[in-house]
């Protein structure tokens, strides 16, 4: 294996993760480990071979999760450490990613630096295209996309700069009679591309001379490896190949381990020998003859995609139609990273149910040529993608989202016409995803065979296919109601392209399909996103050195793409770690009869199984369960878990743990089994004004009931833990979490030792969101307690699957309503009732004495609190309550404001329908317009609002694009455009003025060097960024004079959480407190030499023993809530902000497309204006997928299913807006530091303007079938809920069963 620091060939193993597996001897921890699966991107490498047949060097991305090192024969692979480093020399591509404001959290940053430097390996000159596939296999959950996207068109030749329409002027230019007053200038640039360093493809690092010739010798012919528990074999030959077969039936055989490695690690599987056919030239070619052409099965997805791509570029049309319909299936498969791992073999044989090329292959009379030992090969080439002129083949397809997702529903269809015809010779239906295999529809072909190409066929095939192909109703993933459409939708687009390619062929003797029908044809195409980013220039008389203000870009963004940011999983291994692998339980309502460890402790390497027992102080703090004990009240709760030496023993040990349950009545799992047993945690929480009950003598309106589903973080970083127990019973523990103090109070109760013994320490964490507020306490206790038995350091880093299930999400909701209204639009009235599925427990915080049902508690609180959103209803009454259910919720960004308001939007908009009004015009007449009180009596002033509704109508260009979208909608029956824009009053901070407090360390050193430390966390926001930047702003020096390096409760003791937008405001007053009182005692000295140096006035003040160090503290801003009197000064101040998206929809299929969003937000003056729109960007498209593709799945017995990337789909590159505009608007904001405003929180219920303009869309398509103008569209909106909407025939003609006959496999827990 060569190795050099440019080209490390040892990567992570099928094990993945650091220490676990040996890299620690290299050190080599920039790659991440985030999903184990291959789904995420953020373990991307570059791996590179030498082809002696074609004497070239190919260079393609893999994910080293999932890529056996025994396979690496003869390959070179890079990792991020090899592309570039801060020690020698940064990468063009790791500078443009960081300069650009393309990393917040960074734990994906090294992958997306592998994957858009592994394209300019093998095209320096991209395209914007190929950048955008490029990034299709990499998540990115903080930033939106938009900036990494733009990093990678900075190498692309041609301009990427916006213009609108091609008439070269900017969409944002402002025009006569703008509402910007004319002293705010604004700016578009974030970054300065003069900085950037050239890319000189003539610098990157050869491929290695000695990889070139084969240096391995053969052992009998073949490579084998002997493990501790399997054997690897590679043959050297196909007759080889057929030997080690015969002698291992069972092995598997190993190409791109994408399918394999995945059942290993998360299904248990286990095989004692692998056979890696990997390179045997029998299986990698391609032959084309006049019959079609022959693909080895060895070929990567990637390398079938460029052979097809070849072949459709040489040969007639008429002859390359399966290749065509491959081809725009493999555009779509999972990202550029599995597309060169994945082979045509493996791909065709592993995913017999879902697989998107086989239905296809099938439909174009493909066939698989098998051998085996002493069996001539069986070839049937004449039968592989033969074509006739009157022939035609499609591949259809529809999934959760556009790119990287299994299918939903797949199929392939081809038919043949007799000659000059439209009568059916031959017809082949295959569909995938609705049953164990590929689904032929070959009865339903059978009776069709004669019959004319027209609309009573499409009729008669459509009602006997669904009689051939049965999805039972409670079919393993659900959706039953809705693949049964799809079976059909799909029919009937492969129907509408058949007539329109006779018609293209004889327009005289075939006619064409109705025009409105034309978008049906075609999906919807993938673009590359473009947009501007506009925010108030600096002052031009503002001093040069002073970074306030400026788009400055986060301290830690090269660290990140470099790979050189340490997390807790890249900490260096310490002797005598030890691996915790947890064990949860399995049941949502249980007791525990019994526990058996015996056969677990049996296991090599396994030191100890910890039980609620070895907890030596409380085990129930507060209402939190460290370890269950006699019971267990959720799927996920920890029940015990195993220490190892290593993290795989650790893991297999925890598989032999046994335990005894016996179920509890009730088990109570949705909000409607909470309704129905009265099973609630808390009292309701209720504001009023006005007299409720009288005013609905006006017209009013009952509302459906409304159903809003949870949301997992899905942090990049999971939960991650390293615990070091050191003398007199202290406990250091290092993790990533927005509330070290907590971890502290709960880790000292479950020691049973003072808090002062225990330090937590944090430096950034991969992610947050509100997911890592309450349970790293839980696990820091769990971790603690297995150190404190073991008397050894012990590294508990969550898996996927684990991060999911026991972090829990965001509180589903249920809302019911009714509406009080006058025909004119203005509400009278509203009574609204909240319902949340809150959790089984209440967690009680002791703090100062008053004590408060956590995160359930003040989830209901803030929906009640923020249900008016932006409008005045004269009387309204708002309840709600959090019910008592066996499912685990938490906090998560936004904090029950995404879930709640969007229902205020929902009873808005179903007002405007029953009057007859837009929706725009009704939310503009109720909307508050003047200084008012709030239904809980705090006065605000609503200008700001007003300015961001009418910023947003007039550059959003509103109402032109309205009624282009109804232009479109009339010229188009299945496809439909829908426009909504929202404004926003979104409400900062926590009414409970304690939370508000903070404090700050400052030490001034005698070089002149600052350190500052506050008890704020780094979750990827940029709070340290603008604390330095505050720092260097006070103390009057360059920010590169200071240095903020963690958060520790040693330094800053007593930290409060940090969310609620609140991280700058406080944290940033109390640096400023510690900045100005060293300034204050500076000012003496400074006076005496005012044209010193700032070292000279640090020497001087020592000298004259002043004191360089100093603590800051702010109060925190006193807020109040009276539950009693439903009044108060909640928060201390208010966020505004207007949002408006249109998309569109594919009524056939539920596909949307967000063709464009355009933003609004006040930001009084922004301290950071890349930081703040990096923060508004990745909050809209985190709200944008709640609203519409996330959805998390349960069974009824409250198992989540949704625990991976393949079962949890959050957008990739391609579902963010195709234009992304984004406005910060001026105000001012006396109260908080340099009149500033905390935007962490507020963008994401912007995300809903995609909910309601695909409500928008779906209504038209409604209206036009002369349905009900009013309708429910609860969220998310997935594909489903858009089709099933969609009321058509089709959807008439599926097949429904009685709900009283089955158990569904999924239930809704809202």
């Amino acid at each position: 294996w060569y190795k050099t620091q440019e080209n490390m060939l040892l990567v992570i193993s099928m094990q993945g993760g650091k220490c676990r597996n040996q890299s620690s001897l290299v050190r080599l921890t920039g790659t991440k480990y985030s999903c184990g699966g291959g789904g995420c991107g953020a373990c991307t490498v570059m791996v590179s071979r030498y082809n002696s047949t074609t004497k070239a060097i190919h260079h393609y991305p893999a994910t080293a999760c999932l890529v056996p090192i025994c396979s690496l024969y003869g390959a070179a692979v890079t990792t991020v450490e090899g592309v570039g480093s801060i020690k020698t020399r940064i990468h063009p591509v790791q500078e443009r990613l960081a300069k650009c404001h393309g990393t917040q959290c960074g734990f994906c940053s090294p992958g997306m630096v592998m994957s858009i430097y592994t394209l300019l390996r093998n095209h320096p000159e991209p395209t914007p295209e190929q950048i955008t596939k490029a990034l299709g296999g990499n998540l990115c959950h903080c930033t939106g996309y938009r900036p990494i996207v733009e990093s990678g068109k900075t190498f692309c030749v041609e301009s990427t700069v916006c213009e609108l329409k091609g008439s070269g002027k900017c969409c944002m230019d402002q025009e006569d009679g703008s509402l910007v007053n004319r002293w705010e200038q604004m700016c578009t640039k974030l970054y300065d591309e003069d900085e950037f360093q050239p890319l000189d493809p003539s610098q990157e690092p050869i491929f290695p001379p000695e990889l070139t010739v084969r240096y391995f010798t053969f052992v009998n012919g073949r490579r084998s490896k002997q493990g501790e528990r399997t054997t690897w074999i590679t043959p050297a030959t196909l007759n080889d190949l057929l030997e080690l077969k015969a002698n291992f039936p069972k092995a598997p055989l190993v190409m791109g381990n994408t399918e394999l490695g995945p059942s290993i690690k998360f299904k248990n599987e286990f095989h004692p020998v692998f056979i890696s056919p990997l390179g045997l030239p029998e299986l990698h070619f391609v032959n084309t003859t006049d019959d079609g052409v022959t693909i080895g099965a060895g070929y990567s997805l990637a390398q079938l995609n460029d052979a097809l791509h070849f072949i459709v570029s040489e040969q007639p049309k008429e002859k390359t139609k399966t290749h065509r319909a491959l081809l725009k299936h493999l555009r779509t498969l999972p990202g550029a990273q599995i597309r060169n791992m994945a082979t045509l073999g493996g791909h065709v044989v592993s995913r017999p149910n879902f697989s998107d090329l086989n239905p296809i292959l099938a439909a174009g009379n493909a066939a698989i040529n098998l051998v085996s030992k002493g069996k001539r090969p069986s070839f049937n080439q004449s039968q592989l993608f033969s074509y006739l002129q009157w022939h035609f083949v499609f591949g259809l397809r529809m999934a959760q989202r556009q790119e990287n997702a299994f299918a939903i529903v797949n199929a392939g269809m081809s038919v043949k016409f007799e000659d000059g015809t439209n009568t059916i010779k031959e017809l082949q239906m295959f569909y995938g995803s609705v049953g164990p295999t590929t689904v032929s529809a070959s009865q339903t072909c059978k009776q069709l065979i004669g019959r004319q190409w027209d609309d009573q066929m499409l009729s008669d095939a459509c009602r006997w296919v669904l009689d051939e192909i049965y999805i039972p109703p409670a079919a393993e993933g659900g959706m039953v109601e809705y693949r049964r459409t799809l079976i059909i939708s799909l029919l009937f687009k492969f129907y509408l392209k058949v007539r329109r390619g006779l018609n293209q062929m004889d327009p005289q003797k075939f006619p064409d399909i109705p025009e409105k029908f034309m978008s049906a044809l075609e999906d919807f195409p993938i673009e590359t996103p473009q947009g501007i980013q506009m925010f108030q220039c600096v002052d031009p008389h503002q001093p040069p050195q002073d970074p306030v203000g400026h788009p400055v870009m986060h301290q830690s963004a090269i660290k990140h793409t470099t790979g050189e940011a340490v997390y807790i999983d890249d900490m260096s291994c310490i002797d005598q770690e030890l691996f915790l692998a947890p064990i949860t339980s399995t049941r949502a309502h249980a007791k525990i009869i019994s526990i058996d460890i015996s056969e677990a402790l049996a296991l090599p390497g396994v030191v100890d199984v910890i039980t609620a027992e070895d907890v030596p102080g409380d085990n129930n703090y507060q209402g939190e369960i460290f370890y269950a004990q006699n019971e267990v009240i959720c799927v996920g709760q920890i029940v015990s878990t195993v220490a190892a030496d290593t993290y795989a023993h650790a893991r297999e040990a925890a598989k032999k743990v046994k335990i005894t349950y016996g179920d509890i009545e009730p088990r109570i799992i949705t909000i409607e089994q909470a309704l129905e047993h009265n099973s609630f945690l808390f009292d309701e929480k209720k504001i009023e004004q006005g007299n409720v009950e009288q005013a609905f003598k006006y017209k009013s309106l009952k509302g459906s009931e409304v159903h809003v589903e949870g949301q997992e973080h899905f942090c990049m970083e999971t939960l991650s833990i390293l615990a070091l127990p050191k003398e007199d019973k202290e406990m250091v523990l290092h993790l990533g979490t927005q509330y070290p103090t907590r971890v502290q109070e709960y880790v000292a109760a479950a020691l049973n030792v003072p808090r002062n013994r225990i330090a937590c320490r944090m430096k950034r964490t991969g992610g947050a969101f509100g997911g890592k507020v309450a349970k790293p306490a839980v696990l820091g206790a769990v971790s603690a307690v297995a150190a404190n038995k073991t008397g050894r350091p012990i590294r508990f880093i969550l898996e996927r699957g684990d991060d999911m299930l026991i972090t829990a999400g965001r509180h589903p909701l249920l809302r019911k309503y009714k509406i009080g209204f006058m025909n004119n639009g203005v509400i009278k009235a509203a009574d609204v009732k909240y319902y949340v599925n809150g959790r089984s427990v209440c967690i009680i915080l002791y703090l100062c004495e008053i004590s408060l049902c956590f995160a359930s508690t003040q989830v209901v609180e803030f929906i009640v609190l923020k249900s008016e959103n932006a409008y005045y209803i004269p009387n309204f009454r708002c309840r709600g309550r959090a019910c008592k259910t066996n499912p685990s919720n938490t906090a998560i960004r936004g904090f029950g404001f995404p879930q709640g308001t969007v229902v205020v939007e929902a009873y808005i908009t179903a007002v405007a329908s029953q009057c007859n009004l837009p929706p725009e015009e009704v939310k503009e007449i109720n909307m508050y317009k003047r200084i008012s009180k709030t239904a809980f009596k705090q006065t605000f002033n609503p200008e700001p609002l007003q300015r961001c509704w009418k910023e947003c109508l007039e550059k959003s260009s509103f109402y032109a694009r309205k009624l282009a979208a109804e232009e479109f909608n009339k010229k188009n029956y299945w496809k439909k455009r829908g426009l909504a824009i929202f404004p926003m009053k979104f409400s900062i901070g926590i009414p409970t003025a304690y939370y508000n407090q903070a404090a700050a360390l400052v030490h001034i050193y005698l070089d002149g060097s600052v350190l500052v430390t506050h008890g704020g966390y780094e979750l990827g926001q940029g709070l340290y960024t603008k604390m330095i930047q505050v720092a260097s702003h006070e103390l009057n020096i360059p920010q590169s004079y200071i240095h903020l390096s963690e958060t520790s409760t040693v330094t800053v003791s007593n930290g409060v959480l940090t969310l609620g937008s609140m991280g700058t405001d406080i944290n940033g007053k109390a640096v400023q407190n510690a900045c100005q009182t060293l300034m204050a005692r500076l000012h003496p000295i400074i006076r005496k030499n005012p044209k010193g140096k700032w070292e000279d006035w640090i020497a001087k003040a020592f000298e004259e023993s002043i004191s360089l160090s100093a603590t800051g503290y702010f109060k925190g801003y006193q807020t109040n809530m009276d539950w009693e009197k439903g009044e108060g000064n909640a928060y201390p101040y208010y966020v505004y902000g207007a949002a408006c998206s249109e998309v569109e929809v594919d009524c056939l299929t539920g596909a949307h497309k967000l063709l464009r969003t355009d933003i609004f937000m006040e930001a009084a003056f922004s301290i950071n204006p890349a930081l703040d729109i990096g923060q508004i960007e990745g909050a809209f498209i985190q709200g944008m997928r709640f609203y519409t593709i996330e959805e998390l799945k349960y069974s009824p017995e409250g198992v989540l299913y949704s625990r991976s990337p393949d079962d949890y789909k959050i957008p990739t590159v391609t579902e963010i807006p195709e234009e992304f505009y984004v406005t910060l608007v001026r105000s001012q904001n006396p109260i908080a530091i340099y009149s500033s405003k905390g935007l962490g929180e507020a963008r994401m219920f912007l995300g809903s303007s995609v909910l309601f303009a695909i409500y928008d869309a779906v209504a038209a398509a409604r209206r036009e079938r002369g349905l009900a103008k009013t309708f429910v569209l609860s969220s998310p909106a997935t594909p489903e809920m858009i089709r099933m909407m969609c009321v058509d025939q089709f959807t008439d003609m599926i097949p429904r069963d009685d709900p009283s006959t089955f158990t569904p496999w999924s239930i809704r827990v809202s």
